[in-house]
Formats: C-alpha cells, sequence, structure tokens
C-alpha cells in the first residue's frame, strides 16, 4: 500500500491528467471508476485494477475498507482528502476511484443474435442508460458507431451503474462494416409510417439501432432497416428522449418473448 502526500509525485501527476477528461483515459487505454457500486461491479467481473486509489477518509468507511481488502496491496494508493478530491470526477464521492485497462472486444465475423447498435449518441448519460438497458434485456453485444460518446467515459459508466461488465462494448465502428456482417433483420425507430412497437412482432433476434439525439438514425441504417417502429405517444409529446425510446422498445422485446 502506498501513500502518497505531495502533489508533484510522478503518479499523482498521471492520475490527475487521467481525470482531466475521457480522451486521456482512451488514449492511455484506461478506464476510471469511481464510487463503491462500480468498483463493486468492476471486482466481481473480475477485472483486476491498475490502482485502487483511496482517501484516508474514504479507508474509514466500512464498505470502502471491506473493497480494498479484496485487492492486491501493490496496486493500492492512499491520498489525503485534499489530494483525493483534485482527481476525483464526483462532487460528493466517498473516496474511492479504480483505474483498470479497458476491455478488449473484436467484432465478430458474423453477428446472428441480438445485439444494439449506437449510431450517433452523444450525450454521455443517453449512452449510459442505453446500457444499461441493454444489459437488463439480456442484450450482451453494443457496437458503437464513430461519433458515439466512449462508451468508458466516466459519465457513461456512471450512468450504466456496473452494466458495462455485463457487456461485449466494440467502438469506433463505420455502418457498412457493420451492416455486412449482420445476420439478423435491422429494426430502427421511425416516426413516419411505421408500425406501431406494440403491434410489431419483435420475438425473433434483431439489431437495434438508436441514432443522434438531433439527426436520429442515419442514412445508411435507413437504408438497410427492415424493420421500422414507433413508439405511440398519445400525450402529444412530439419525440422521446432516445434512451426512454431504446427502453421502450428493449423491454416490449421483452415482454413479447415471455
Amino acid at each position: 500500500m502506498k501513500h502518497l502526500t505531495s502533489r508533484d509525485n510522478p503518479l499523482f501527476k498521471r492520475l490527475k491528467a487521467l481525470s482531466a477528461g475521457p480522451q486521456h483515459q482512451r488514449r492511455a487505454g484506461v478506464m476510471l471508476l469511481e464510487g463503491a457500486h462500480l468498483a463493486q461491479a468492476c471486482l466481481a467481473a473480475g477485472v483486476e485494477p491498475e490502482h485502487c486509489v483511496v482517501s484516508d477518509t474514504g479507508l474509514d468507511h466500512a464498505e470502502i475498507a471491506a473493497l480494498v481488502a479484496r485487492i492486491d496491496p501493490a496496486h493500492i494508493v492512499v491520498l489525503p482528502h485534499a489530494l483525493f478530491e483534485q482527481i476525483s470526477t464526483l462532487v460528493n464521492g466517498v473516496g474511492i476511484l479504480l483505474v483498470a485497462p479497458l476491455p478488449q472486444h473484436t467484432l465478430p465475423p458474423r453477428l446472428v443474435g441480438d445485439c444494439v447498435v449506437l449510431d450517433g449518441v452523444q450525450d454521455a448519460g443517453n449512452v449510459g442508460s442505453i446500457l444499461r438497458s441493454a444489459a437488463a434485456a439480456n442484450i450482451r453485444a453494443v457496437y458503437c458507431i464513430s461519433g458515439t460518446a466512449f462508451a468508458w467515459a466516466p459519465k457513461v459508466v456512471r450512468a450504466g451503474m456496473g452494466a458495462h461488465f455485463l457487456l461485449d462494448i466494440v467502438e469506433g465502428l463505420d455502418p457498412q462494416t457493420l451492416i455486412e456482417r449482420l445476420d439478423v433483420p435491422i429494426a430502427i425507430t421511425d416516426s413516419h409510417g411505421a408500425a406501431a412497437v406494440f403491434d410489431s412482432d419483435l420475438r425473433a433476434p434483431l439489431a437495434w439501432v438508436f441514432g443522434n439525439e438531433g439527426a436520429g438514425v442515419s442514412a445508411p441504417w435507413r437504408a438497410a432497416a427492415t424493420q421500422r417502429v414507433t413508439i405511440p405517444q398519445p400525450g402529444g409529446v412530439e419525440s422521446l428522449n432516445v434512451a426512454a425510446a431504446a427502453a421502450v422498445c428493449l423491454f416490449e422485446q421483452v415482454r413479447q418473448r415471455r
């Protein structure tokens, strides 16, 4: 267990650089997981963190102490509360942050089961919420088209609430590469001329494509779609948030398969 007290320490400087933004984490090939819930999910998935960073005050919490006890002491870094706050991504955190390697999932040659495709979904909260819904609906494959928010950014991971560790997430894809490998029908949401999702047969495997918050599903996916569904909105609202729409669609599929 290492105790760091100086902001000039090279390890502290690295931690602070990583906490500066998702682009730094992506370049370094690591994710930052702050809070007891995400730390628990990471350890339960068998992921060994590079560093477990805790504040000296955090060690006073029984939950944090129990998590720290599960980690190799050589990977534990203790910081004074004031230094920990300089790398914290939360306003009122409890004093534990894991630095862990990014999972390396690859695109299979053929895609034959249910999957979710994120087509330029840019809001971190939306991406995390859709990942959480996908995991809860027992969909394990998620494919992110270029332009989608970094799936392992701290805000996305927090919104996912541990769902990331139940998913195979592949990022940075172009639509055509993915379309050519899909051996399942492609379903999109469409407000024009589509069948109500509650009247559509969703029992077979599907590739669900959810598009950008403003522009919606892009042209390549519209051209490739074999099933278009709409979500009835009797209240007269123009449209649903993409994360809400995804949850409705995925759980209507769950309902039909019961």
